[in-house]
């Protein structure tokens, strides 16, 4: 039988923006991929943001079941926090992709994401669907379902608010909407010229409520034992599945493994339901179900008796084989064939769309079964569109004779016309131009944010996990007398002292990028600023007019400057004096933005590049807009230096430094043996509580800091499953909530007018609190100690005041402050309140006043 095998390109990017070192399969792992050529079977797991997926039931369904899984989340958890860095919205949102994309290659699910932004916590769905728009989401839900064809949709959440986020209960209202609308041609009909109509047969919600009240009564669900183990894998699903869950590293949601019976339960919501007992009952997922299986209906096809009684003894012994565990690798690679005679044949099977994905699969399965390796590497990491680079390919054939025809890379082709011998490394290099215009921008992010909403042009993109703009090496070999094409990303991979050979994307970068210091520049008086942009050469000979867009009223000297870069990777720092307008009456013109332009050749470049480094995933590339905040606020302080000591990471030290305070990060040394009464006032960094362990180890010298009358600023802690506080964090008495303002316009009432900390040096009024983004806080204080003042309350619409949001006591000679207040947003955001809140924050005053509570 010829056959013609091909890559389908989705798979190839999903290597290449994976940058993972090349996957060799183990027997074990290859007979369980030839299980699940067996099953024709999927299901779809539907929540809201990365993490709230069931990893155990997944890895159950894709690896027990041999069922095709998927998860889609709604969201890319741009909006959450970050345990493990200071990176925020979008590149939170990369960050937290990859670690579903990691947590998916270890438990065997597919991933899929709507265009939803995920703006923050949301109390409840009317609020979510404020800021989504309801039927944007709901078509891209859709959307996967028509591509995806689930035959059971299962979600992570109910419709009646028990999941405590607005998110979490719009993505089970959604579904089940979309579970109707996937059906009726009349919903969303322009996605009908690419794909079909699809109707799930039934739908499940996975019942958490044992999360909640672990002896809660279960028995009126369906349930599902799904701690079982696989011996292919030699691991239980509950042993896979922290493994999955434990990559969710900026949520600090490592997991314990868990062995023996775990039970899941589910209430039918939807289809064919009624007085089920099994969520599979009535199912059956077995191939033999999509193919003919006798030879009167393989006669029927118009096959003659002969082939008719060959391909039915051939058919037979594909579906009927039992002893899969027993193959060597001769039998798998016969086995093989005996599937492509299913997958290729469109009488056998009509459905195309299954076809495709079968052999899709098949393809994979095929070249890890003959022990054949094959790898295209560049010599550097990036290349400026249509510029040369040199590559080169290695090949590896560890089993039969092998020929390799050609290697195109775009449009240039070599034919290379070599005969692997056994187990001989061979590698073919050249330098060429890489023939691609546009840059390697993860592609939900080529376009600006609108509404809440990614704005995506490309409808064939929706849905997708991370594609970026990425050349691919095609190459043509010949093995068993057939020819084949492999398309492979192009990677970059180096050899670490430490941590042995490493992967990364080739990143296609603008000729030349500009990087700004700083998000935001505060103006707090009549002075000029200095903005330093830092340009760097994406190719050699880079001649430049670097220049600048400027809010009205705002001047800049020079007006340009002229940059010579020799040679790619070189880079430039051009300052720039920047002053601002002598007033600004409203909120809106106090935030401005500039933007920074490179010209060449009178084509205009604006981009600039960043690179998110964490070890647990690729490096993740960018390209935001060469732009910055400009941020004009009357700010008044009453000394220069500030110490800080870092938490989980953010970026409120350069906030600081913007307006003009000397920060000094407090190292674990200094903590240990140093002054600290040293600093006029120590802020505590985000969640410092929950990550250091040597603040909470010498917490006493910060309280004795305080007593002896510094003035220290603790900004949000959790005290919550995923981050316990071990013990008190403060030297008087008050416990930590998940009570929080999710409404960044939410009023806020001054229940102490006269208190410093809202009038010296600078007089805060309500205006301070316009322009606030994504929220107004988090995680506020409760069970509040009578020594504290409270000079704020806020509140949700239909909530009762809070005021947890601000607490400050007088303890010795100094002032203790906890704050839930989104500083850690705001300042980076350049919001001028902010800046003046926190300000007077810093300069409350010792022994200061005891006022009514």
């Amino acid at each position: 039988m010829k056959k013609l095998i091909i890559f389908i390109l989705s798979l190839s990017i999903l290597g290449l923006v994976n940058a993972q070192a090349p996957k060799s399969y183990t027997s074990s792992e290859i007979l369980l991929q030839l299980k699940k050529l067996n099953t024709v079977g999927s299901v779809l797991y539907i929540a809201a943001h990365p993490d709230d997926e069931n990893t155990r039931l997944i890895a159950y369904l894709a690896n027990e079941k041999c069922l095709r899984t998927g998860y889609l989340s709604l969201t890319r958890g741009d909006g959450g926090q970050n345990l493990i860095g200071s990176e925020q919205g979008i590149e939170l949102g990369m960050i937290r992709t990859q670690e579903l994309l990691a947590a998916r290659r270890i438990d065997g699910g597919e991933q899929f994401f709507t265009r939803a932004y995920d703006f923050g916590f949301s109390k409840n769905p009317e609020e979510t669907f404020t800021k989504w728009s309801h039927d944007s989401i709901l078509s891209d839900m859709v959307w996967v379902i028509r591509n995806f064809r689930p035959d059971i949709i299962i979600t992570r959440f109910a419709t009646d608010g028990s999941g405590g986020h607005g998110h979490h209960t719009a993505s089970a209202m959604l579904a089940e909407e979309a579970f109707d609308a996937a059906a009726d041609p009349t919903r969303f009909p322009e996605q009908l010229q690419y794909v079909s109509v699809w109707k799930t047969r039934r739908m499940f919600w996975n019942v958490s409520t044992r999360f909640a009240n672990p002896n809660a009564d279960m028995s009126p669900y369906i349930k599902l034992d799904v701690g079982g183990y696989n011996p292919l894998l030699g691991k239980s699903y509950g042993e896979i599945a922290a493994e999955s869950r434990s990559m969710h590293k900026s949520q600090g949601f490592g997991s314990a493994k868990q062995r023996g019976e775990s039970l899941e339960f589910f209430k039918p919501l939807k289809g064919d339901t009624t007085g089920l007992k099994d969520i599979f009952e009535g199912m059956d997922f077995s191939l033999k179900n999509k193919i003919p299986f006798d030879e009167k209906k393989l006669q029927s096809l118009g096959y003659d008796k002969t082939t008719s009684k060959n391909m039915f003894i051939r058919i037979n012994k594909i579906l009927n084989y039992e002893s899969l565990n027993c193959m060597n690798s001769t039998e798998i690679n016969a086995k093989i064939q005996d599937y492509y005679l299913i997958f290729q044949n469109n009488k056998l099977v009509s459905d195309s769309i299954l076809r495709k994905i079968k052999l899709n699969f098949l393809n994979n399965l095929f070249i890890n079964s003959i022990a054949f390796f094959s790898e295209t590497n560049s010599d550097n990491y990036n290349v400026s569109v249509n510029d040369d680079a040199k590559w080169s390919s290695s090949f590896v054939n560890r089993q039969n004779g092998m020929r390799i025809n050609k290697v195109k890379i775009n449009t240039f082709e070599i034919d290379t016309n070599i005969n692997l011998e056994t187990n001989k490394f061979i590698t073919v290099s050249k330098k060429s131009k890489i023939e691609l215009e546009k840059i390697s921008q993860p592609y939900w992010i080529e376009y600006p944010i609108k509404n809440n909403i990614f704005q995506i042009k490309n409808q064939k993109l929706i849905g997708k996990d991370f594609l970026a703009n990425t050349p691919i090496a095609s190459v043509n070999y010949s093995t068993y007398d057939d020819n084949f094409n492999l398309s492979q990303p192009i990677q970059y991979k180096w050899v670490d002292p430490e941590k042995g050979e490493l992967y990364r994307p080739l990143v296609i970068t603008p000729p030349v990028m500009l990087n700004l210091t700083q998000k935001s520049f505060v103006f707090t008086d009549e002075k000029p600023k200095e903005i330093k942009v830092i340009v760097k050469a994406g190719k050699d000979n880079i001649q430049a007019k670097i220049k600048a867009n400027l809010p009205q009223g705002w001047t800049i000297e020079p007006a340009f400057a002229n940059i010579t870069l020799p040679k790619k990777g070189d880079e430039q720092i051009i300052s720039f004096s920047i002053k601002s307008p002598l007033v600004i009456s409203s909120v809106v013109e106090k935030q401005s933005t500039i933007n920074f332009i490179a010209e060449i050749d009178g084509i205009e470049y604006t981009k600039g590049i960043k690179e998110i480094k964490y070890d647990h995933i690729p490096v993740q590339t960018w390209f935001p807009e060469a732009e910055a905040k400009l941020v004009k606020v009357e700010v008044k302080k009453t000394f220069n230096t500030v110490g800080y000591i870092q938490g989980a990471g953010d970026e409120v030290p350069a906030s600081l430094e913007q307006m003009g305070y000397k920060v000094v990060m407090i190292t674990d040394e200094q903590l240990q043996n140093g002054n600290l009464n040293e600093f006029p006032a120590i802020v505590l960094g985000v969640r410092a509580f929950n990550t250091n362990e040597k603040l909470q180890q010498y917490k006493q010298r910060v309280f004795d800091y305080v007593k002896d009358g510094g003035n220290l600023i603790v900004q949000y802690n959790t005290n919550s499953f995923f981050g316990p506080l071990k013990d008190q964090i403060s030297p008087v008495p008050f416990k930590l909530s998940r009570d929080r303002v999710t409404i960044e316009e939410a009023p806020v009432t001054f229940l102490l007018p006269e208190h410093p900390v809202l009038n010296f040096p600078n007089k805060i009024t309500n205006t301070d609190f316009d322009g606030w983004i994504q929220e107004r806080g988090i995680y506020f204080a409760t069970e509040i100690d009578s020594s504290f003042q409270c000079p704020l309350s806020m509140n949700d619409q239909g909530e009762k005041p809070n005021k947890g949001s601000l607490i400050i006591a007088k303890y010795g000679k100094g002032n203790y402050v906890y704050t839930g207040l989104a500083f850690f947003r705001e300042l980076p955001a350049g919001v001028p309140g902010a800046y003046r809140l926190f300000a007077n924050l810093l300069s409350l005053p010792k022994n200061m006043q005891k006022l009514p509570r």
